[in-house]
């Protein structure tokens, strides 16, 4: 008896063995690949006009973006310089570059004074008509994040950035533009 009832109990253990779902490995997806340290803007000039420049773009971590701008051949004085929604520098006026990038919904003002994250304030150009200059911006990266930046522009305004005028700041036309690119 003690024979057929050790049986039992083995085929019973073996049969909810067996109707136990096999669990199978699932593969474990890839990393994201890390998010650019540099990129850099070629901004072109409307046509006709003699303007151009080259911005790069660092990544310095802790929210920080270091931002190297070379500018040729605007008027001497002071320039609004913001970073546009799109990255569409097609259009004769730039409007095809949208406006400014804003994914906090902020509003226009000063950078770094709770404005949006495209607000770059002003760059001056020299006497000669040139801008050689590095500033710091905060509230972007170079990820693929809602702060993201790379396939972004980068537009040059005729005027100055007045700094509080909404939406933009009141900087008149967009005189160069050119599309953030990874590198």
């Amino acid at each position: 008896m003690k024979k057929i009832a050790t049986a039992v109990l083995m085929t019973l253990a073996l049969g909810a063995c067996a109707q136990k779902p096999v669990e199978t490995a699932q593969p474990t997806p890839p990393p994201p690949p890390p998010a650019p340290t540099k990129a850099q803007a070629v901004l072109k000039a409307a046509k006709g006009t003699k303007q151009k420049g080259m911005i790069h773009f660092t990544d310095e971590g802790a929210g920080k973006m270091k931002l190297d701008v070379m500018l040729e051949g605007l008027k001497p004085g002071p320039h609004g310089f913001h970073i546009h929604e799109v990255g569409d520098c097609s259009g004769k006026d730039f409007a095809s570059a949208g406006g400014h990038f804003n994914p906090s919904q902020m509003k226009h003002g000063s950078p770094g004074h709770e404005s949006h994250a495209g607000d770059m304030g002003n760059v001056t150009a020299d006497r000669k008509g040139k801008v050689n200059t590095s500033i710091t911006i905060e509230g972007v990266d170079l990820g693929a994040g809602p702060h993201g930046i790379v396939g972004k522009s980068v537009v040059v305004h005729q005027g100055k950035d007045d700094l509080k005028s909404q939406p933009a700041g009141n900087s008149g036309p967009r005189i160069l533009c050119g599309v953030i690119e990874a590198l």
